[in-house]
């Protein structure tokens, strides 16, 4: 892997196909598939979306966050998502991708980052855990699958986060 970068527009074939890869193993997203690039510009934090490439510049990961909510009091509290291609599996991208944006993250201002992840997706836990990223519960049966291998059946999550280490408690307490 070459390395970090923004993500650009031109990139959306590939984050598609690496999504779409992603929601065809059944334990990566509840979504059936990916959203228009339209919809993901529009619901994706533009300044912590990121690509991993490969040696010859070709994307093979991505990573992108949204506001939990628009109040202002959580407008530093986000939820992210990572995706490797298959192909890269393994290779060290996740991690070094999940690092890239952890560090963009803090330096925009956000002081907590956090996703639900279904129990079933090891990797991606222990990705997380060793990132630093702490289990803050199971959510059971919180939603049912739409499609895929798991179709019809409720699915448990769990949900983790990371905290900035300052976490800014005066910046909440003055909002």
């Amino acid at each position: 892997m070459t390395g970090i970068r923004p993500m650009e527009p031109s990139d959306w074939p590939s984050v598609h196909a690496i999504y779409t890869a992603g929601i065809a193993t059944g334990d990566a997203t509840f979504e059936a598939e990916p959203p228009s690039w339209d919809a993901f510009d529009d619901s994706r934090i533009r300044d912590v979306r990121l690509v991993a490439c490969d040696e010859d510049g070709a994307v093979i990961g991505w990573a992108a966050a949204s506001r939990v909510s628009t109040r202002e009091v959580y407008r530093g509290v986000i939820e992210h998502s990572i995706y490797v291609a298959p192909d890269a599996r393994g290779s060290g991208a996740g991690r070094r991708l999940l690092g890239a944006f952890i560090a963009r993250a803090n330096a925009a201002g956000y002081w907590m980052i956090q996703s639900s992840i279904f129990p079933e997706n090891t990797a991606s836990l222990v990705l997380h855990e060793r990132a630093g990223f702490r289990t803050v519960g199971r959510r059971e049966r919180i939603a049912r699958m739409a499609y895929g291998p798991h179709a019809g059946r409720w699915r448990d999550t769990i949900l983790i986060e990371l905290r900035r280490d300052d976490s800014g408690e005066a910046d909440v307490a003055s909002t």
